[in-house]
């Protein structure tokens, strides 16, 4: 039995990153992702999320330890976050989309999300929660980056919008990411 304990040749963490590295390597030309008329391979998916994580830390300035929330359905954008967020450090809160306003509040409050990914089927909900914060106390409760996830280029003229006095960073997921590194690949 002393030949059986775990030792780094049988025993290695399963992580969600190892494993995203892993079937880059090993199943690479293998479909990740098949959403309606999008499909990525796993080596996409893994570039494409290098790029994102890439660029929450760059360009969105988040930190180590700093949260990033998301509110959407089950989107490819979901599914790579779930891989780009703890590769760029920093700690994924996804939120319910069938939840109030005021509860979503409440939950971006306490998580004191730096950055909110917004699906544009659940914009609403974010804005409402937002204005759910209280208005005299900016300093303890700041009001999050917002990023728009749109399904499409159309009426994208802008990445940087204003919604409801909220400024949104609108990207549009499917086919490129402006100003997250890249374009289709």
């Amino acid at each position: 039995m002393e030949n059986l304990k775990p030792n780094p040749a049988n025993s290695s963490p399963l992580t969600p990153l190892g494993f995203l590295e892993r079937a880059a390597v090993v199943y690479a030309d293998f479909p990740s992702v098949v959403y309606n008329d999008t499909s990525y391979i796993w080596s996409e998916t893994h570039w494409r999320c290098l790029s994102v994580a890439s660029s929450i830390v760059a360009s969105l300035r988040i930190k180590r330890g700093d949260v990033v929330s998301f509110v959407a359905p089950n989107v490819p954008a979901m599914y790579e976050l779930h891989f780009a967020v703890p590769m760029a450090g920093a700690i994924l809160n996804n939120i319910n989309t069938r939840l109030d306003p005021r509860t979503v509040s409440v939950m971006l409050r306490h998580s004191e999300s730096k950055l909110v990914f917004v699906d544009q089927l659940c914009r609403n909900l974010v804005l409402d929660a937002l204005s759910f914060f209280p208005p005299n106390n900016r300093t303890l409760t700041p009001i999050p980056i917002l990023v728009l996830i749109a399904e499409s280029d159309d009426n994208i003229d802008d990445q940087h919008i204003t919604i409801a006095s909220f400024a949104v960073t609108r990207i549009w997921w499917r086919k490129k990411i402006p100003g997250f590194g890249g374009s289709d690949r």
